[in-house]
């Protein structure tokens, strides 16, 4: 699967049909768009379903919600419809810096879970450690003194973590220099308690019948991250639609505060898809039109 561009524009409708009632004129709101979807979001117009639709809240800014609606669909979807999160857990958030990881830990918090997060860099180890509400552990995986299996079992009495969130998984001893900072997906299987849920990014991950026999010797469960699958199916429409209007709702009050950079001319674009797909964007990046 390719990196997908989520391209929001202001939804001012002009006319109403008979059957239309959700969306009102001059009313502002946005959606996600589908991989199928027939129309790019980079133009003046655009047609599309109005029970696709959420509304914006007038104190957020459209910037501000292209940066969140689609990281915080990912959160919600990590760690409320697979790992079940409930408060006083314990979350490994995998990459703790990055614009997916900063919101998965803003919602953990605010469920009341304790997260522990891994900084791929001295920068940012010094982001995560200046968060608020504090990161209980902060784990330099830049740092090879320092062992994510050995800093987790201690933080948690040695029992391990309740959800697991990674951000990528190296599946062999000898990997690509780009996932250097990737965990070995042995060392996540070890460091997983007892009835544990690790939620993957990894498309690709290959359990070997050892590996499997971990899980079940924990009563552990492994899911794969795909929020893709909102869109694809209509079977849990209204549960999606509640998630993106939750999702600005929680950027309204505060709960989410995104890591955001100017937003860039249509012509910068890209470039800075480019910066993206490398994975050297730290920050979410908007594209103003």
């Amino acid at each position: 699967m390719h990196d997908v561009c989520c391209f929001l524009s202001q939804n001012v409708p002009t006319n109403i049909g008979d059957h239309q009632v959700k969306v009102q004129v001059k009313s502002c709101a946005l959606r996600i768009l589908p991989l199928d979807a027939e129309q790019s979001g980079l133009c003046s117009i655009v047609v599309t379903d109005e029970y696709n639709l959420v509304q914006k809240p007038e104190k957020v800014s459209w910037v501000e919600a292209a940066a969140v609606i689609k990281d915080g669909l990912r959160a919600y979807t990590a760690l409320h419809t697979l790992a079940r999160m409930a408060a006083g857990q314990t979350v490994l958030v995998l990459d703790g810096a990055g614009p997916f990881g900063v919101l998965a830990i803003q919602l953990a918090h605010y469920h009341g879970v304790k997260v522990l997060a891994t900084a791929s860099s001295p920068e940012d180890q010094t982001f995560l450690e200046e968060l608020r509400p504090s990161v209980a552990r902060v784990i330099r995986v830049w740092d090879s003194k320092q062992d994510l299996v050995d800093s987790c079992l201690e933080e948690t009495g040695g029992l391990g973590v309740d959800i697991i969130i990674d951000s990528g998984v190296r599946l062999y001893e000898e990997e690509p220099e780009a996932q250097r900072h990737c965990p070995h997906k042995h060392d996540l299987l070890t460091l997983l308690s007892v009835g544990g849920h690790w939620v993957t990014t990894e498309q690709h991950l290959q359990l070997d019948p050892p590996d499997s026999h971990i899980l079940f010797l924990k009563a552990a469960s492994l899911s794969f991250l795909n929020d893709e699958v909102w869109t694809t199916s209509r079977a849990k429409q209204g549960r999606y639609l509640h998630i993106l209007k939750d999702v600005m709702d929680k950027l309204c009050t505060g709960t989410f505060r995104p890591q955001l950079v100017d937003p860039v001319p249509l012509y910068e674009a890209t470039v800075s898809m480019e910066m993206v797909q490398r994975k050297q964007a730290r920050k979410r990046i908007a594209v103003k039109l």
